[in-house]
């Protein structure tokens, strides 16, 4: 590997190491106050959630609403292909979410939420005091309902309180959908809530639903949408609690996990609310807590208040994301701009294509990595030749080397000639190289949030979308982990099998340079074994093909027509792309020789 193709590698690995590491960075919270930050609310059955955390419900109800405090809660369930909804009379409110086609990380049912860990209602101030509407008892007449087709399950939950007042919700839940409607009017209570903004509040000590805890710890944060379009979240990774204030009006809100969403999408945009992540560091049921206040629009305290808002709980798939609400497909992270177009426009639909028709996904990996191998063929193609050149002037840049001894300065303005002469560009084979690094940047967002590989099985690997440990060790080695993964370890290998057949072919290498090509992709091992096994395979395959690749160019390149090539641009005296910058080194040194004269004088 010659000098400049190892500064596109050495530019390519201090990038890959930045995104994986240092991309989503720390930052320290920013303490507010809002009124959702006021009393306690129900703690979890596991453990009591960090007073930073609670949302407010009224320990005791006055006036109006004395009377519902009392009654006995029934349950609505509403069904449709794709998700169970429970819902309570307790709160006229959602008590428990399953996704029908999905299973958690020990086979069971996977319940996004439940009464246990999610609560969420209506508050406001009410005699000075803090209520929320799931300390309220409503009524139905509902009935469980499984809908299909065409048609629609629907549930209303009703609160009357004195002559004209009532608070009412319906919930909507149409067939093949993971959204559900939620409408709710409040009548003739105008001026007894008109004592503070109403809000919306949730609650949700997020369940565990993957093997790999701490992966989704990383990857599990709460997103927002406002209503100019503008997006952003909370960090993901971090050991400390995170929270936003946000004042402008807000579209969505989305508490966002690696493979899953659970969102909240306004008719008529919040007027404003706050957000805040806290870590759950001691429990392993738990990802993190997550707390969501939405302050409603304002109206007229004379007026009866109504709104509607729509509820999202299902995957971070891209095609169903991409049919909920504008902005919403940002839940899914596919990386900085030139990576997300690339995944968005080439990685999603070749590999939607593929799982269309194979439904083995070690299969489809194999053939994307073919796929995208051939692409990117003329890159490769010209990388090579590249090398062919550089390996054909390597005896004429050796004794420029050993005519000028330790003149780095000569022996770079004699290299420059002799590259002007030969018209070769010392650049054209790091130029492909760092052209690939986008798609290679793609794969690191693509394979840790692609859902399709999701608990599925290939080879000795249980699930693609984790790591595949062959054994636990009974430490932990730092950077590393307490786990071996053999796809890393086999992409190790093919990594060490490509640069050694690399070093063959391109000009020797001498002392730590040489070194630091073996060194690489032990340090790849380390960052990946943690990494889905996925795109361990997915990197072993591709080096591989690459290898293949190489070894058939290597047939089609005859480095003898190079270098009577490069013979015959010598011939006719070819300016090359680095004329003025030889010129500019040589005029340099005739400047610092004219300056030690003077100098000397």
């Amino acid at each position: 590997m010659d000098r400049h193709q190892w500064i596109g590698m050495t530019l390519i690995a201090v990038m890959l190491i930045t995104y994986t590491h240092f991309f989503a960075p720390e930052l320290p919270p920013q303490p507010v106050t809002t009124p959702a930050q006021q009393g306690p609310v129900a703690p979890h059955a596991e453990e009591a959630p960090s007073q930073a955390a609670r949302l407010p419900v009224a320990p005791t109800a006055h006036g109006t609403f004395a009377p519902a405090k009392q009654g006995t809660a029934k349950d609505i369930v509403l069904e449709n292909e794709v998700i169970q909804v429970t819902l309570t009379s307790q709160g006229g409110s959602i008590k428990q979410v399953v996704l029908k086609n999905y299973q958690d990380h020990q086979g069971q049912p996977l319940v996004l939420l439940d009464e246990a860990s999610s609560h969420m209602g209506f508050q406001c101030s009410v005699h000075g005091q803090q209520l929320n509407t799931s300390a309220l008892s409503f009524e139905t007449s509902a009935t469980n309902q499984s809908v299909a087709g065409t048609g629609t399950a629907q549930a209303t939950f009703s609160l009357a309180l004195e002559k004209g007042q009532y608070i009412e919700q319906t919930f909507t839940l149409p067939s093949q959908s993971y959204t559900l409607a939620h409408t709710w009017k409040i009548a003739g209570l105008g001026t007894t809530l008109a004592q503070g903004p109403m809000q919306f509040v949730w609650h949700d000590r997020i369940k565990r639903t993957e093997k790999d805890l701490q992966a989704c710890r990383n990857k599990t944060t709460i997103n927002y949408y406002l209503a100019n379009d503008k997006f952003g979240h909370l960090k993901e990774r971090s050991e400390k609690q995170q929270e936003k204030l946000l004042q402008s009006p807000i579209q969505w809100v989305g508490i966002k996990q690696r493979f899953f969403t659970a969102g909240i999408i306004a008719q008529t945009a919040f007027a404003g609310g706050h957000i805040a992540t806290l870590p759950t560091p001691q429990s392993t049921t738990t990802v993190q807590e997550a707390k969501v206040s939405l302050t409603l629009p304002s109206t007229d305290p004379t007026q009866d208040q109504n709104g509607q808002f729509t509820f999202y709980f299902g995957p971070n798939d891209y095609a169903t994301l991409n049919k909920v609400t504008k902005g919403f497909t940002k839940n899914i992270s596919l990386g900085w701009p030139i990576v997300r177009w690339i995944n968005r426009f080439l990685i999603l639909p070749v590999f939607t294509f593929l799982e269309q028709h194979i439904s083995n996904y070690g299969l489809i990996i194999i053939l994307l990595v073919l796929l995208i191998k051939c692409l990117l063929l003329p890159l490769s193609y010209k990388s090579y030749v590249a090398m062919a050149k550089m390996r054909v002037l390597k005896p004429a840049i050796d004794a420029i080397k050993e005519k000028h001894g330790t003149d780095m300065q000569k022996i770079q303005l004699e290299q420059m000639s002799l590259y002007r002469e030969m018209g070769v560009n010392p650049l054209s084979g790091c130029i492909p190289i760092l052209l690939q690094m986008p798609i290679l940047l793609a794969m690191f967002n693509f394979f840790p949030n692609a859902i399709a590989l999701r608990q599925q099985a290939f080879l000795w690997a249980s699930d693609l979308s984790t790591y595949d440990a062959i054994f636990h060790l009974p430490f932990t080695i730092p950077a590393y982990g307490s786990h071996v993964s053999l796809f890393t370890l086999l992409m190790t290998a093919s990594t060490i099998l490509y640069t050694w057949s690399s070093n063959q072919l391109m000009t020797a290498q001498e002392g730590p340079m040489k070194i630091m090509t073996y060194v690489m992709p032990l340090t790849f091992m380390f960052i990946l074994n943690s990494f889905p096994a996925g795109l361990s395979f997915y990197y072993c395959i591709s080096n591989l093909v690459t290898f293949a690749q190489q070894s058939l160019i290597k047939r089609v390149v005859d480095e003898e027509k190079i270098k009577t090539k490069l013979e015959a641009n010598k011939q006719k005296k070819k300016p090359g792309r680095f004329a003025n910058l030889a010129a500019a080194l040589k005029i340099e040194r005739e400047n610092k020789r004219e300056n030690k004269r003077k100098a000397k004088h």
